[in-house]
């Protein structure tokens, strides 16, 4: 099998072709090969017998999603995207990077599949940004699509472009939600969400890290271990079991900023939480003001998907899986 994953050099894709890797399978067949695709190289995986290879490329670039594509990738895991924040800031970017270079990815592979019936996996992460305020609580698995930042509406898009294309057989496609992942381990990045992670990660290494909205603010969450879990699961799952409704929001965490911190003191002291500056910023309190805050999630959790339970949960796998277990 052969495996072709956009994005590769992100966070979660790198987590992915490592878990890959280490599992040597997918669908109940061996994986012999992966292709790894980003802006910027990505990492081979450590410990995979098969055959890697690494493509430098934008998708939105022409004739690079043909350039992908032409070995015939057997499962796609499309993460390729301009985060939140700078979709927001940068309209012209956010529409060419995450509507533009999607789109083009689904052409190639239609035209693929006209010329000898190619029908790849496509595993798709959207967002839970495609509904916005009001909104109720929780937001149940049919509620209509109602983004309210760019970013938002680009994902809701590539939804609908997603479900049109599978039913029309050029593809076998999911698009998965994800809650906004946390704690994302290394640098901060420009994503309206961000500090989710960086008022818990940067503590737990003595550094201080700035709170831009209020510890009421409530958010919908996931580990970068239940991230990687969905997008296995997701590739593995029988979609004649999802049906025409090919996009889920993925179980998480509904919890306040407040209840972060809690978390925090319980795990790590109050040393830690006293490097938290409270530093209010506009555009993030305007942007959180219009996220879901909890979701049902009843269509994954019937299908197989699964997620932390608690704060202290997803703060203690953060200390194993990127601090070696130790404070």
């Amino acid at each position: 099998m052969h495996i072709l994953v956009i994005g590769a050099a992100g966070m979660v894709g790198r987590k992915l072709a490592q878990k890959l890797a280490q599992d040597g399978a997918l669908q109940g067949r061996e994986i012999t090969a992966m292709t790894l695709a980003d802006v910027v190289p990505a990492e081979a995986p450590s410990d995979f017998s098969g055959h890697v290879t690494i493509e430098t490329v934008d998708l939105s670039e022409p004739a690079a999603a043909e350039r992908l594509t032409a070995s015939r990738p057997d499962v796609i895991f499309h993460l390729a995207a301009i985060v939140s924040g700078e979709a927001e800031l940068d309209f012209e970017k956010g529409y060419r990077i995450n509507l533009d270079g999607t789109r083009t990815l689904f052409e190639a592979i239609r035209v693929a599949h006209t010329a000898d019936g190619y029908r790849p996996r496509l595993i798709f992460t959207s967002s839970i940004a495609v509904v916005g305020a009001p909104l109720p609580y929780p937001v149940p698995d049919d509620f209509h699509t109602t983004p309210l930042t760019s970013y938002g509406t680009q994902k809701a898009i590539c939804e609908l472009l997603l479900s049109d294309y599978s039913r029309k057989g050029y593809f076998d496609g999911i698009g998965i939600r994800l809650p906004t992942i946390c704690i994302r381990p290394g640098k901060p990045n420009k994503a309206a969400s961000g500090f989710f992670s960086n008022i818990l990660r940067e503590p737990l290494v003595g550094q201080e890290a700035a709170l831009p909205v209020g510890e009421d603010v409530r958010h919908w969450h996931a580990s970068p271990r239940s991230a990687v879990g969905f997008l296995i699961h997701a590739a593995n799952i029988d979609l004649e079991t999802v049906g025409a409704r090919r996009n889920l929001s993925m179980p998480g965490l509904s919890a306040t900023v407040g209840e972060q911190i809690d978390a925090l003191r319980r795990v790590a002291g109050e040393r830690a939480v006293k490097l938290i500056r409270h530093e209010p910023d506009e555009m993030i309190m305007r942007i959180c003001a219009g996220w879901p805050s909890d979701f049902e999630a009843t269509r994954a959790r019937a299908l197989g998907f699964t997620a932390e339970s608690s704060f202290d949960e997803i703060i203690k796998a953060h200390i194993n899986d990127e601090l070696g277990g130790q404070l």
